[in-house]
């Protein structure tokens, strides 16, 4: 039986707007990206306070910290960003947030990141020691020119790196909008056994800028949910809807929207045979 949660920054930057939409829609779980119209890499101690305790006063928990930890160029300041990975996990803490979100870094301008695989696993490879002795698990996303892009990369990290505390985010609308043919066969059958985390959103190829509610897509979300069901899994699907606009780094729904989203999702579920929390 999963967990749903969602990225409520794309509902609205107001915190009580995006619990309101939350819990008319059954939901009570957040996939921490931004609030206040701040991402959450740039929450003052008194935000994070603050968010705490308007979560907890209306029994909310955070699923994830939705970082943009990766999603830099791979020949930024390294050292810096690991900075921002530390503090992404003391955030993380701070929330009893199980999960991080990561992702596989850009390649310098005019440079093919495939030449940098090594450079990749080993930045990866060092977050993953770092966090051996906290209660955390990395989730890292198959995201958008990056070099975990395509599936066989991602295959290709997640073998390498082979941990407990590292798992794959499956985001079958990021495959659609690099243009990767049937992503059930070609994305999700290959990394199926890696996978650990669920981001839900659905694109139809040749769309960038609009995704559809789950399932009206090229992105396979019922074949692919109805074989995660079968193999027991319990852990979270995550609404990411974009369904107003997609950005780059975030996307807006609003919401009406988000309500289209979640019953498709939910219907999803039911189909598959599964009780959603």
């Amino acid at each position: 039986m999963p967990t749903l949660s969602a990225f409520a920054d794309e509902i609205s930057p107001d915190p009580q707007a995006q619990m309101d939409a939350l819990a008319e829609n059954g939901i009570r779980y957040i996939e921490l990206r931004g609030a206040f119209g701040l991402n959450v890499m740039k929450f003052t101690r008194q935000h994070l306070q603050d968010l705490k305790r308007q979560f907890g006063d209306r029994g909310f928990g955070v699923s994830c910290i939705a970082s943009p930890i990766g999603k830099v160029r791979i020949d930024e300041d390294y050292r810096a960003h690991f900075d921002d990975f530390k503090r992404a996990v003391e955030i993380a803490e701070f929330f009893d947030a199980r999960y991080i979100r990561i992702f596989s870094y850009y390649p310098p301008v005019g440079e093919d990141i495939g030449n940098y695989r090594g450079e990749v696993i080993a930045r990866l490879a060092e977050k993953v020691d770092y966090i051996a002795d906290h209660p955390v698990t990395l989730v890292l996303e198959n995201e958008s020119n990056l070099f975990g892009a395509y599936p066989e990369r991602c295959v290709y990290l997640m073998a390498a790196l082979s941990s407990p505390k590292l798992v794959a985010a499956f985001d079958p609308a990021n495959f659609v909008n690099m243009n990767v043919q049937d992503v059930y066969n070609t994305c999700w059958l290959p990394l199926r056994k890696y996978v650990g985390y669920f981001h839900i959103k659905d694109f139809k190829y040749g769309e960038k800028e609009h995704a559809v509610p789950a399932g009206t897509g090229d992105g396979h979300i019922p074949e692919i949910l109805r074989d995660a069901a079968a193999d027991g899994y319990d852990g979270f699907l995550a609404l990411e809807p974009h369904l107003a606009k997609a950005e780059h780094s975030t996307g807006q729904t609003g919401p009406e929207l988000f309500k289209i989203a979640a019953d498709a999702l939910k219907k999803i579920c039911a189909d598959v045979g599964w009780s959603i929390r």
